[in-house]
């Protein structure tokens, strides 16, 4: 069996989250005390960027990145990735600043990397499940989660999840300057681009809780973004694979 890779940067965006942030920062130093946080704030204007420095200044496993806007998801992952890959942390973990992933299943998580490079925490494995989430919330995931499976032809239960471990090798492979995805559709293209690349990519069960302070960023545009994004990899999979089999 392999050894788990260390050290570890949790990447944490921030939007509005001045409730959650603090406790879900102590939370995860009680699970995983040697993990390091770097703290991606969207200029939230209810002072989460103030809060984190402050968390930051009193702690020196804490660190901060400031942003001038609020450009998506995506776009803060991948400033968070780069700071990342500018240091010396081998594993690089995304987890949601609202407490609906917890801190509590990343050792299970860190284990997995043992004998994977991209570790996926699931909702829709065996021992996965959703928490006070509404009816109509946990359809429209599971339907994604289905389309996609079936769109791009990958092994995945849970490929839109937001709960994830990298090894430091997938995120510098990766060809991150070509990633447009913004919202959740991101989440479906980074795993999508590290199976393409032949990482080993494993799902983990997680428990998903809805948040309890605050509001959700999901809305209509992210939706619609990675239906149209999943289509059209779908589509390119599958001329792509038929003229493999004519040039065959």
């Amino acid at each position: 069996m392999g050894e788990v890779p260390g050290p570890v940067l949790v990447v944490i965006p921030t939007y509005d989250e001045r409730e959650n942030l603090g406790p879900v920062v102590a939370r995860l130093h009680a699970a995983v005390p040697e993990a390091d946080v770097l703290v991606v704030d969207d200029s939230s204007p209810d002072g989460t960027g103030e809060l984190a420095d402050a968390m930051a200044s009193a702690d020196p496993r804490i660190r901060v990145l400031h942003r001038t806007a609020k450009d998506g998801l995506g776009a803060a992952y991948l400033a968070g990735f780069a700071t990342a890959l500018a240091g010396e942390h081998e594993v690089v973990v995304e987890m949601d600043a609202d407490g609906s992933h917890a801190p509590e299943d990343l050792p299970l998580l860190l284990e997995a990397l043992r004998e994977a490079d991209l570790v996926l925490g699931s909702r829709y494995v065996p021992g996965g499940r959703v928490v006070n989430w509404p009816a109509h919330r946990e359809w429209l995931s599971r339907g994604g989660n289905v389309y996609s499976r079936l769109a791009l032809g990958v092994p995945i239960r849970d490929i839109t999840g937001g709960y994830r471990a990298f090894r430091r090798q997938v995120l510098e492979e990766l060809d991150l300057s070509e990633v447009a995805s913004q919202g959740y559709c991101f989440q479906v293209d980074m795993a999508w681009r590290a199976v393409q690349a032949g990482f080993r990519v494993r799902e983990v069960p997680i428990t998903f809780t809805e948040r309890a302070r605050g509001s959700s960023k999901m809305n209509r545009a992210i939706v619609t973004e990675a239906l149209w994004r999943v289509t059209r990899w779908g589509l390119e999979r599958v001329l792509q694979g038929r003229r493999a089999r004519v040039r065959s």
